[in-house]
Formats: C-alpha cells, sequence, structure tokens
C-alpha cells in the first residue's frame, strides 16, 4: 500500500521544522518514503542550504547506483517549502521539530504548532537531550507529543528512537513505530530520560577512554587498537570521539551527569581541556589526533616502531589460569618460541611471561617470580565469540623498558595486534568494553529497554557489529561478571559494581538473548 493509498490514521503529509543538516535529512526520509514534505525555515539562507544538501544528498544516491535522475525528481517533487508554521504545517498528520537544542526555542516551536495543526495531528520532537515531557507539557496535546530521534546522516542511519512520555496517548508511539518501519528503518521504543537508549551507552564508554589516555593507562593508538582488534568494533573510542566532536560529548555527559550521576557521566578533566582549547576533532583539524586536508588522523612519532625480532626463549608462568597458560604457552611455541614452564625463574636473565588473567593482577606473579623487572604480563583477546586479535602486554611499575620491549616483539610474532597497558584489572579491552556491557545490563534490569531493542540500537544507532547484550552471552556472564568485580574492587568506585541481573545470570548460567 503506497501512501496515497493510506488507511485511516496513516500519516500522508509531514511538516518539518528547522532545515539544517538533521532537518534537510529527515525530509529526505520522510520524503523517499513517499510523504508529501513541508519544509519550514524561516530564514531563506538556511532554507538554501538545506535543500542544497537534500539534492546533494539525493545526488549522490545516484552517483552510487541506489537512484534513478526520475526517482529524484519524483521525491523532489514531493517537497515543498514554507517561512512559517502557520502557513506550512496546518495539513500535517505529523509535525517534525529539528531546530537547535534549546528548551526555549523547541517551547516557542511547539506553541506554533499547537495553533497551527490539527487537534489528532503527532507533535515530534528530534532532541537528543532536552525533557520530550516538559516539552508536552507545554502544549494543549501532551499525548500526542513524541521524541522521534533520528540518527545522523538520516537518510544513511537505520536506527530511529520512538520516545514516549508518561503524558503520550496509547497507540501514538505504534503509528510512529509503523511509519518508521515503511521507511525502511528500525524503530526502538523507550521512555523519556536523558540520552535515550544509545547515548548513555555509548558516550561513557568514549569518555572513559579519555580518562584511560589522561591517566597514562595506555597511549591512544593503543587504546583505540584494543576497541577494533581486541572488542571488533568498528572505529576506536579516541577516534570516534574526534569524529562526533568533542564538545558534543562534553555536551551529552554533562546531560547525563545532571539525571543519573555518577563518574562514568564525569567529563574527563582531559576532554574539558581540549574542548576550552578549541580541539574539537575533526571538525577543527584537530582533536586527540590532528587532521589533514583528507581527514584521516596522523599517527604521532614513534606510534608504530619497527618490529623487534624477539625473544627466542621465554619461562612462562601461570596466574590462576591453567587454560589461559596453555593457549598461550601453545601460541607462542608454534611462532617459533621456547617456552619454559615456570613457577618461577631464579636463573638471572630472560624474559619471563606471565599468562596473564583481567581479574588478576599481573604484580603478584611478577613478585613471586623473583624477577619483577623481567616479569611481563601476556594476555591474548579478540572479539566476543570470535579467535585473539589482539596481544596485550601488561607492565607492572617495576617492570623495565627492555622486558617489556622484548615482550611486545614476543607478542608480536603471535601474529596479533599488540597493545601495552598498565596493570590493572581488565588490562584495556576488557576495561574499555566491560563497563558498557555492564550499563547494558542495568538498563535492561530497570526496565528502560528490552535487551532486544538494546541490542538493535547500539547495532544499528552505533555500527557494533554485535549488541551489548549479545556480547554478554558470547564471553559468558560468569567472566563479564568476574572482572568487574575485581574492576570494582580496585576502583572503588560505585559505578563499575556489577548490576545484579548480571549477576542472576551468571549464576544461573542464563543468556540475556535466547
Amino acid at each position: 500500500m503506497t501512501r496515497g493509498e493510506a488507511g485511516p490514521g496513516q500519516i500522508r503529509e509531514a511538516a518539518v521544522i528547522g532545515l539544517g543538516t538533521m532537518g534537510a535529512g529527515i525530509a529526505e526520509v520522510l520524503a523517499r518514503g513517499g510523504c508529501t514534505v513541508v519544509a519550514i525555515e524561516a530564514n531563506h539562507d538556511f532554507l538554501a542550504r538545506g535543500l542544497a544538501l537534500l539534492h546533494a544528498s539525493l545526488d549522490r544516491a545516484i552517483a552510487r547506483g541506489r537512484l534513478t535522475h526520475d526517482g529524484k525528481a519524483e521525491i523532489v517533487a514531493r517537497v515543498r517549502v514554507a517561512d512559517t508554521i502557520a502557513a506550512g504545517a496546518a495539513g500535517a498528520d505529523l509535525a517534525v521539530e529539528a531546530v537547535p537544542e534549546s528548551m526555549d526555542l523547541k517551547r516557542d516551536i511547539f506553541a506554533q504548532l499547537d495553533q497551527a495543526c490539527r487537534p489528532d495531528a503527532i507533535l515530534a520532537t528530534n532532541t537528543s537531550s532536552l525533557s520530550i515531557t516538559a516539552i508536552a507539557a507545554g502544549t494543549q496535546r501532551p499525548g500526542r507529543v513524541v521524541g522521534l530521534h533520528f540518527f545522523n546522516p538520516a537518510p544513511a542511519m537505520k536506527l530511529v528512537e520512538v520516545i514516549s512520555t508518561v503524558l503520550t496517548a496509547p497507540g501514538t508511539a505504534e503509528r510512529l513505530d509503523a511509519l518508521i518501519r515503511d521507511l525502511g528503518k528500525t524503530p526502538v521504543n523507550a521512555g523519556d530520560r536523558a540520552g535515550f537508549v544509545v547515548n548513555p551507552l555509548l558516550v561513557p564508554y568514549l569518555n572513559e577512554a579519555a580518562r584511560l589516555l589522561e591517566t597514562g593507562h595506555a597511549s591512544r593508538e593503543d587504546i583505540d587498537k584494543a576497541a577494533t582488534a581486541g572488542n571488533g568494533l568498528p572505529m576506536g573510542p579516541l577516534a570516534l570521539l574526534d569524529l562526533v566532536g568533542l564538545d558534543v560529548a562534553v555536551s551529552v555527559l554533562e546531560i547525563l551527569q545532571a539525571e543519573f550521576g555518577g563518574s562514568r557521566n564525569q567529563p574527563a578533566p582531559l576532554l574539558r581541556r581540549l574542548v576550552e582549547a578549541g580541539l574539537t576533532g575533526r571538525k577543527g583539524g584537530r582533536g586527540f589526533y590532528e587532521y589533514g586536508p583528507g581527514q584521516a588522523p596522523a599517527a604521532s612519532p614513534g606510534a608504530n616502531p619497527p618490529p623487534l625480532a624477539g625473544p627466542a626463549t621465554v619461562t612462562l608462568i601461570e596466574n590462576g589460569a591453567p587454560a589461559l597458560t596453555a593457549d598461550l604457552g601453545r601460541a607462542l611455541t608454534k611462532a617459533g618460541v621456547d617456552v619454559v614452564p615456570g613457577p618461577a625463574a631464579t636463573a638471572d636473565g630472560g624474559l619471563i611471561l606471565i599468562a596473564a588473567e583481567p581479574a588478576r593482577r599481573v604484580l603478584d606473579a611478577a613478585l613471586a617470580s623473583g624477577r619483577p623487572a623481567d616479569a611481563v604480563g601476556l594476555h591474548l583477546t579478540g572479539p566476543p565469540g570470535a579467535a585473539p586479535a589482539l596481544a596485550e602486554v601488561i607492565v607492572t611499575h617495576l617492570t623495565a623498558p627492555a622486558a617489556a620491549a622484548a615482550a611486545t616483539a614476543a607478542a608480536g610474532r603471535l601474529g596479533l595486534a599488540p597493545v601495552t597497558c598498565q596493570d590493572r584489572p581488565g588490562f584495556l579491552a576488557a576495561a574499555l568494553l566491560y563497563p558498557q556491557l555492564n550499563d547494558a545490563a542495568r538498563m535492561a534490569q530497570e526496565g528502560y529497554a528490552t535487551p532486544a531493542d538494546i541490542d538493535t540500537a547500539m547495532m544499528l544507532g552505533a555500527g557494533y557489529p554485535r549488541g551489548p547484550l549479545q556480547m554478554i552471552d558470547l564471553i559468558g556472564a560468569a567472566e563479564v561478571l568476574g572482572v568487574l568485580t575485581a574492576m570494582h574492587a580496585a576502583s572503588g568506585d560505585p559505578a563499575l559494581a556489577p548490576a545484579p541481573l548480571l549477576a542472576e545470570h551468571a549464576a544461573a548460567g542464563t543468556p540475556f538473548r535466547a
């Protein structure tokens, strides 16, 4: 059924208020889906720029073979413009506000929509941070006000968060769900709280990466490498912060902090200082990385030193995980390294490798070896459910630089991506990922969104290959719980306390996703 043949209650005409980047993208999505669209923009320069964005996006689709010239003409024909809400919104079944994030501005827009739109029209805001309840309460139709959060770029991104408030009338969200599916996108339903589903899971994780860099836990390159090679994510967190905009991330964190509190939502001081210095990421030419004309991050001098040959013989010590020790020993032997089993090394000289277990300190085994300066932890890990792709080299404050370099060379012989980090529970890959998995388990526990919707939101909204609750199932809830328990004990940070629901799944051995 086309929109022209729509049944009762189906959305045929939409008004989009504000024709910036998001507004132009939303207008394109609606017009592509067969809706008549009224693009409302009071500023003529902004209107011209928004229409140019719309045409440029359609032209890119033609160039990629995803749209014909006739198809573009049909889409453009469905879009008309207006410079006032009164002139453009009267016939709309749905009005979508996409103006800047100012509560006063949005309330003014919704007051005008209240007067201009039919009583049965749905009013939606594309806000990602402001209270939709507060916006709805200021209207004469709070039951028909919702959040409709598209992701940028709207034509390409498949996720739309549909946000109901305590005032939303029954059936309103369902009607929008049907529209979103008709547009070829996937709706995820949630209630009205700061950040909705994606931002409270994604942005604190990015913030933690900045904090790990600031505290010297690992280098920027190794942090990003741990996320991609070790956790299977499409982009490292520091590079992603640069892409999103450091100022945007700080703004989101402040909103999350105001609503939820907690250390994970407190912007890392380094993040604030970079923003204060005007180093906001790609759009400013520099953030955590520097960017040239092609927008590719430039590596720092010495970030990728030439590989060393590596030691021919190592002493391998177990640290509470026999299976990890056996796997590491086999991998080293296969790489041509002569492995001498521990448990301790008494002779002088030679590298001591400790088969590191993320919930245990490397330092204890290093001290027990009698030669802590020569002892380095080595942990092989990879994306949940996949073979190891990352070799974590864990150094203590007693590790000699020569031993760290030798361990990195040994890791390189395994054909894995090596990273170096300090001796803290979780090491690097898990220290980045597991707190985010815990946040997702807590979100499910609170009933804010279903496990399926949480996973869908992170896959479609953040580009994750798997959702966080799927990752817990692949890793094992008991493993995630054990590492988080060690991280919480070492830091004393309540934000790292394992979610009770995670502990329940670990105890019962049941998956989050059946």
